[in-house]
């Protein structure tokens, strides 16, 4: 699903229901498991803007995620449904962030996700210079990406 933000970006969302065994000792998501629907949610807004992982390996790239940053803000339990969200915030660079919020279908915020990404050279294990340009150049809707074409 994707919906415009008020700063006028894409904001993409994934729907993801907890699953029994994603949860911990105390009953509520792992914390570990955050990161992997904040994961999914990123692969699924490329692949959705037409930039599958299969399209990024022959191309010789992979996006990485240099530092991550998540704040817990409600538990969420098995059975819960969530909204992962993924809004790309492009700079000048080799780098790029990815702002994420994890909510309750009922409007309850469960957490942040805030990254640092780039494009890794898979040859040469360098960063790429200029990701949204290349994301840009391989995207059927750059748009979803929060990328404005002319």
């Amino acid at each position: 699903m994707v919906t415009d933000t008020a700063a006028g970006s894409a904001l993409f969302t994934v729907s993801v229901t907890v699953r029994g065994y994603e949860t911990d000792t105390q009953g509520h998501l792992n914390q570990a498991v955050y990161l992997q629907y904040a994961e999914h949610a990123r692969w699924s807004a490329l692949r959705a803007a037409g930039v599958p992982q299969s399209t990024l390996v022959e191309r010789g790239m992979g996006p990485v995620t240099v530092e991550t940053t998540i704040r817990y803000l409600r538990e969420l339990r098995a059975g819960d449904e969530v909204e992962v969200s993924c809004a790309f915030v492009w700079g000048e660079g080799k780098s790029f962030r990815i702002e994420q919020r994890i909510v309750k279908t009922d409007g309850t915020p469960a957490a942040e996700v805030h990254a640092v990404c780039g494009l890794l050279d898979l040859t040469t294990r360098r960063m790429l210079t200029d990701p949204r340009g290349r994301f840009t150049a391989l995207a059927t809707d750059p748009a979803l990406l929060g990328i404005e074409t002319v």
